[in-house]
């Protein structure tokens, strides 16, 4: 169960990122509710999954998947350009993820 917390927690994560960008600088109500809601959500969520997975590993991959997640839909809803160096950078983020993960006790 941890594990889907942690999962939910990072869908929240990207939603949030991503309400943002259209929440313009918390002008519009909508997005600006969703940003609101994900933020909670996402750090609630997360708190869930750090009382058995440890904080060493949730938080990297929260941000991690947070991270890529952004990229991705920034690219594909909002336009924004992906880079061979920003998918570099992302294969670089989740290889250190993944370096935590198999290190951990």
């Amino acid at each position: 169960m941890p594990w889907i917390y942690l999962a939910a927690a990072a869908i929240f994560e990207v939603t949030f990122a991503l309400s943002m960008k259209y929440a313009d600088g918390f002008t519009r109500l909508g997005p600006t509710v969703v940003t609101i809601v994900s933020v909670i959500c996402g750090i609630g969520f997360l708190t869930l999954a750090l009382k058995t997975i440890p904080v060493s590993v949730a938080y990297p991959i929260w941000t991690a998947i947070g991270t890529l997640g952004t990229v991705l839909f920034g690219f594909a809803l909002l336009g924004e350009a992906l880079t061979v160096a920003k998918v570099l950078c992302a294969l670089a983020i989740v290889g250190g993820v993944a370096g935590l993960k198999m290190t951990a006790a």
